[in-house]
């Protein structure tokens, strides 16, 4: 009798490994890629709309392969092209490495533009 094992003999098991297609899967939600997509479009935005609408994703999901539509708004003027360009790289990035999903397709839409002078002159200021 082992004191430090309680005096029962080392049980042996049998371990079986399964095969990696019937083990299961984990499955993340549309909606969750989605927040994580309009997350990943906030921190792209070097310069968000001033009173704009934070942006929204919606999502679709097939396997492993997300396309994603993001819906924002932005100041006006600026480099429209390049925002959009910019959320796009930015979006694929953080779904590739949060969700582990490839994305095949950034849908963009540029839903309002905010004019920057109507802001400052909003304010009470003027150039």
């Amino acid at each position: 009798m082992n004191p430090v094992d309680g005096g029962h003999p080392p049980q042996t098991r049998e371990t079986s490994t399964v095969a990696p297609g019937e083990r299961g899967a984990t499955r993340i939600a549309d909606r969750v890629v989605a927040k994580i997509a309009a997350q990943a479009a906030r921190e792209a935005l070097v310069a968000p709309a001033p009173a704009s609408a934070p942006p929204n994703a919606t999502v679709v999901v097939l396997h492993e392969t997300a396309r994603v539509r993001v819906t924002l708004g932005l100041p006006y003027p600026s480099d429209i092209g390049g925002q959009c360009a910019a959320v796009r790289r930015h979006v694929i990035e953080r779904v590739g490495t949060l969700a582990g999903m490839r994305v095949t397709e950034v849908a963009v839409q540029v839903e309002r533009l905010h004019l920057a002078h109507a802001h400052d002159v909003a304010q009470g200021r003027t150039r």
